[in-house]
């Protein structure tokens, strides 16, 4: 923007001599012919760089005119240059001075000491208003800022309460869970008493039933004992899911070909009388439980022999490939491998849209009729895996078999994963 200069004097020809020497270097001017119109239009323009004011007029003089200006806060910064005819004295001068007077011309004006004298006025404005709106700026910028840290301090203090009603959450489900699991357990234990006492009357009932019961009799108390069967081992799926949870397991380095070897020598009867042909690769050794490894693929065996066709023998495969190496966590943790063992039949299969619901609790794609079971085998499975902080996935497609993959993490870091986490869990347990 153009400087604006304020011209004062109560002749019009001086004021038009002024106009004429600044106008060539691109001022604006605003004129006044009074001490009155000059504070008139003070009230509601004060963007001046420079007032040049004479001292000789009539009702109020330069001066006075000058000490009614600086009585205003916002009027302040205005420099004023006096013009004058009269040499006034060092006392007069001082007076000018004291009203807020910058400097003075004297009559005749000189043009060019006018222009050079505006124009070392002029630039000290330009350079002021450069500072001003840097300062305005950086107020700016600063208030921006003070914004963003309150801002990230107010997220920060989110996250932190977030954070620490998530752990208070995360305890109070794990308290909750081994309350459940313990509930489970106790309950299934107590049951197992009135159940078994069901069954020894039912089997006395029946053996002394040729005189004493009618053929539906005979029927009922067969099905008696069919559902109390059912439900035994119903309780002793639920006791042993409920075990697992609620004990502590000791990890050590297991070799799952041993494993697999035992799991196989107790299903000889099963696998001899289905005619089922059993291939296994060799089996790596890795950091798990003794207790638990067996249970894992005792399962997953059985599932394979439950679930095959009446056309063809079952054919089950257990191979195994080394994975490749996860990174840890933010890259600051060692590097993790994992061990996938397949477990692969030619039974009957299942739709892919259900695999991950065969995991869940109770879950049964056939009924009792068809093929026996309680739901909780692959549950079991499923959380034997995730306690040893590895994988369990299924595929399948119906009449063509299906495939369990168990990813379990090897070697070292797998172990002091495995005991990290133990560590974690006992601490927020305790929270």
């Amino acid at each position: 923007m153009q400087p604006k200069i304020m011209l004062v004097d109560d002749r019009e020809d001086n004021l038009m001599s002024m106009e004429s020497v600044l106008e060539p270097d691109g001022y604006r001017f605003v004129k006044a012919t009074s001490g009155r119109q000059v504070l008139k239009h003070l009230l509601t323009d004060f963007d001046f760089a420079l007032i040049l004011m004479d001292v000789q007029m009539p009702n109020l003089n330069g001066f006075e005119t000058a000490s009614l200006i600086y009585e205003r806060e916002r009027l302040r910064h205005i420099p004023i240059i006096f013009i004058t005819a009269n040499n006034y004295g060092e006392e007069n001068l001082f007076k000018g001075y004291r009203a807020g007077a910058v400097d003075y011309i004297y009559k005749p004006v000189n043009p060019e000491l006018l222009r050079v004298k505006v124009g070392i006025f002029v630039d000290l404005y330009r350079k002021s208003q450069r500072l001003i709106a840097q300062e305005q700026k950086l107020v700016a910028i600063n208030r921006n800022l003070e914004l963003e840290i309150n801002e990230r301090k107010a997220s920060e203090e989110k996250i932190t309460e977030l954070n620490k009603q998530l752990l208070e959450n995360i305890s109070r489900l794990e308290t909750a869970n081994k309350d459940l699991d313990l509930f489970a357990f106790m309950a299934s234990h107590d049951l197992q008493a009135p159940l078994r006492k069901i069954r020894m009357f039912s089997d006395r009932l029946l053996a002394s039933s040729d005189n004493a019961f009618s053929k539906d009799g005979q029927l009922y108390l067969t099905r008696i004992q069919e559902v109390s069967k059912r439900m035994q081992e119903l309780i002793n799926d639920i006791l042993r899911f409920s075990k697992i949870a609620v004990e502590k397991q000791n990890f050590s380095e297991v070799d799952l070909n041993g494993v697999i070897g035992e799991v196989l020598s107790e299903m000889e009867g099963v696998i001899r009388e289905k005619h089922a042909l059993v291939e296994v690769d060799t089996l790596p050794v890795l950091p798990a439980s003794t207790v638990l490894m067996g249970p894992l693929f005792s399962n997953l065996i059985s599932n394979s022999l439950k679930y095959t066709k009446k056309t063809e023998p079952p054919r089950i495969r257990i191979r195994y490939e080394e994975a490749p190496a996860v990174s840890g966590i933010n890259g600051r943790e060692p590097e993790i491998r994992y061990g996938r063992i397949y477990i692969e039949d030619n039974g009957i299969g299942f739709d892919q849209k259900y695999a991950e619901q065969i995991f869940d609790m109770f879950r049964r794609l056939h009924s009792n009729a068809e093929y026996e079971g309680t739901g909780i085998g692959l549950a079991l499975c499923k959380k034997i895996v995730e306690m040893h902080n590895g994988f369990i996935s299924a595929l399948g497609k119906p009449g063509e078999g299906s495939v369990f993959i168990v990813a379990l993490p090897l070697g070292a870091p797998a172990k002091e994963l495995i005991e990290k986490n133990d560590e974690i869990s006992g601490q927020t347990t305790n929270i």
